[in-house]
């Protein structure tokens, strides 16, 4: 089946497909985009990306601007977003980030898997100018998530190819899966340079009672505030708020029993 013919009668999965495909391409957080920039990162014709567009308009999960015809998510994915967060706990959970931002000197995050990449869904990082998705193999929060990764969601052997960032990014499946084995051993996960020059991350995670990653945990600052002697004193601070965090934010059938 052509292009033009998929889109004139888009049947079931191929259409939510493309619809989705449409919405993914505001994860970066950039700027509004026309339908000549949709049409170029998912590789169909300019009128398939307006009609696409133009439907997700009507749905509410898109908006045009009427001055310059171009798309940003609507009301409806806002909508959603909300609930979800809410669903999840989460608004119970920024007292606690604050307080670790606040006794670490550190930024600190929260985040879930979404397929390959960490998702930031609290802490100091989520601000409009930032994009919340981290690729999961060159962060501290992405090794977490893989290291103790649920049933179905797939290892390093998942992902797509491994782009470097820096020279320290790991970007050989076999070092990566060496590197998830210390992770684990270790209780925690290290970026030391891995994703930016200059920045140094902790990671641990917020386990449930089966001993699967719900949400993994970062501190984040510069090797001079998170220096080799002090690594210890932060892991405590990060491990003390994830065993807070699996109150809050898992039901009691899911927790882990309580420490003795």
């Amino acid at each position: 089946m052509t292009e033009a013919a998929g889109v004139r009668a888009p049947a079931g999965a191929q259409a939510v497909r493309r619809a989705l495909d449409v919405l993914h391409c505001f994860h970066d957080n950039g700027p509004d985009l026309s339908a000549s920039d949709l049409a170029r990162r998912l590789a169909l014709s300019v009128s398939t990306a307006h009609r696409l567009a133009r439907t997700l308009v009507h749905a509410g999960f898109l908006e045009q601007d009427v001055r310059t015809s171009r798309y940003r998510l609507g009301p409806a994915v806002t909508e959603l977003g909300r609930i979800s967060y809410h669903q999840r706990g989460l608004h119970l959970a920024a007292p606690e980030l604050t307080d670790l931002a606040e006794r670490t000197g550190a930024t600190v995050d929260l985040a879930l898997r979404s397929g390959p990449h960490a998702v930031i869904v609290a802490g100091g990082s989520v601000t409009p100018q930032t994009g919340l998705r981290r690729p999961l193999h060159s962060t501290a929060l992405g090794k977490v998530l893989l290291a103790w990764a649920r049933p179905g969601e797939g290892g390093s052997s998942s992902l797509p190819p491994l782009p470097a960032f820096t020279d320290r990014t790991i970007v050989e499946r076999a070092v990566l899966e060496a590197e998830l084995a210390k992770v684990r051993s270790d209780g925690h996960a290290l970026n030391d340079g891995e994703s930016a020059h200059g920045v140094r991350t902790l990671a641990v995670p917020v386990l449930d009672g089966l001993g699967y990653v719900r949400f993994a945990l970062a501190v984040r600052a510069t090797p001079s505030v998170i220096t080799e002697a002090r690594t210890e004193w932060f892991l405590s601070q990060a491990r003390s708020c994830a065993r807070a965090l699996e109150v809050l934010l898992l039901s009691p059938a899911e927790r882990r029993p309580p420490t003795p």
